[in-house]
């Protein structure tokens, strides 16, 4: 199992109880103390976890409750219409993009312009809505995969098996929150996908409201320095401020 593996199996079991011993590693992921030792040692100091004698638990700044999508789709409305209006100023005719999960993507969804598109997310409210409105011009396509209610998106390995083979002219991008240069989500599976098709992009877009920055979240999945701008939204000047590389966003 490479490394990357196991530390996605070891956020996965904490995300569900808080707590894990290291006995418990070893016996699901079949490894040595020394490697679950070595594993906890490094996603501590990348500020996932908190070591604990005979284990590991998750550190009480990225415990948190996820707010429902329900609950996510009447905040901030007008300041992300306001983002992706900007946003859909960067899609050109026959681009190959790929939409994340989010409110404010799915709002981007409604408003997408261009000709010729194609359009990959793992979102089904994304996909219900580019479907209904754009399928005549794009060729629009749902990745499957393991279904988070919270986000209404596809995760996991069949995800990103599907992800690892393609490439995007631009990917477009959502988070819970930035801070210290750090993209964040509340959960290890989603962040590895949105990760994916990052890295598989040409651009790379982060899409925020000014509630995001300077806030925290479970689980870190991309650095600010390797997006191509951050879009959000023309709130107060202390919100900008917050926001580490002023190159790198777009009002």
């Amino acid at each position: 199992m490479l490394k990357t593996e196991r530390f996605h199996a070891i956020m996965s079991l904490l995300e569900r109880s808080g707590t894990v011993k290291v006995s418990e590693i070893m016996e699901k992921l079949s490894v040595s103390d020394m490697t679950v030792r070595r594993d906890l040692d490094e996603l501590e100091k990348q500020g996932l976890l908190e070591r604990v004698h005979g284990g590991a638990r998750l550190k009480n700044l990225y415990r948190q409750v996820e707010l429902s999508h329900d609950e996510k789709q009447i905040m901030y409305k007008e300041e992300k219409q306001r983002i992706v209006e900007k946003a859909n100023e960067l899609i050109h005719d026959g681009d190959t993009i790929f939409l994340g999960p989010g409110t404010t993507l799915e709002m981007l969804a409604k408003v997408i312009s261009g000709n010729s598109l194609r359009i990959v997310t793992n979102c089904l409210p994304i996909f219900q809505e580019l479907q209904k409105n754009h399928q005549d011009n794009h060729k629009i396509y749902l990745l499957g995969g393991e279904f988070r209610e919270t986000t209404q998106c596809f995760i996991g390995e069949i995800t990103n098996k599907s992800l690892e083979d393609m490439n995007f002219h631009k990917a477009f991008l959502s988070c819970n929150a930035l801070s210290e240069q750090k993209i964040m989500t509340s959960t290890f599976e989603e962040g590895q996908t949105q990760k994916l098709a990052l890295d598989n992009s040409v651009e790379r877009y982060l899409l925020i409201d000014h509630s995001k920055v300077g806030k925290k979240d479970f689980s870190v999945f991309y650095h600010l320095q390797d997006i191509t701008a951050v879009i959000i939204d023309d709130d107060e000047q202390k919100h900008y401020e917050k926001v580490e590389t002023e190159e790198k966003y777009i009002v």
